[in-house]
């Protein structure tokens, strides 16, 4: 199994602040999920995949955790098993999140990042005005678009009060 470079997804979380908790979903092995518990070494990080033999494989991967700062769990972006408003930073690698979903884990003013490893032409036509009806139904305003390294990312975030000073 293949890396996806990691490029677009270091350029796009220079645009989030530092969030307490954070998401990755279809997190696979675990590569951005962890790059991610390293670039916000005070965030409690989790991945999500339904492949538990992925989640299995992500977890070797986290070594000593005293802080329990990193975890993976089974689940997919429709039905993610976490609480209402936990996360300030959620985060799609190459998959694509539910935006209904992503909008009820998310705290108000909490970000949604979506990362593409390689260039690819935004969707056009019915599905792409789908996709963008979905997201502004679910009250994602976008906030930026731009190509990095070999793919791209967009920044969308719920409004209300910053993920920063919303507090616990």
């Amino acid at each position: 199994m293949s890396v996806p470079p990691l490029t677009p997804l270091a350029a796009a979380v220079l645009r989030v602040g530092e969030p307490e908790r954070i998401l990755e979903i279809e997190c696979a092995t675990g590569e951005a999920t962890l790059f991610l518990a390293r670039e916000f070494p005070r965030a409690r990080v989790r991945g999500v995949d339904r492949d538990e033999h992925s989640v299995r494989q992500a977890t070797s991967r986290v070594g000593l955790d005293p802080e329990g700062r990193v975890a993976f769990k089974a689940g997919a972006p429709g039905r993610l098993p976490f609480p209402d408003d936990l996360f300030d930073l959620l985060v799609a690698v190459d998959a694509e999140p539910s935006f209904a979903e992503a909008a009820r884990v998310l705290r108000r003013g909490g970000s949604l990042l979506c990362v593409r490893t390689r260039l690819q032409e935004p969707a056009r036509g019915p599905r792409g005005w789908l996709a963008e009806r979905r997201r502004r139904r679910q009250g994602f305003e976008p906030v930026e678009s731009e190509r990095a390294g070999e793919g791209s990312f967009s920044v969308f975030r719920l409004p209300g009060a910053s993920a920063q000073s919303a507090g616990d």
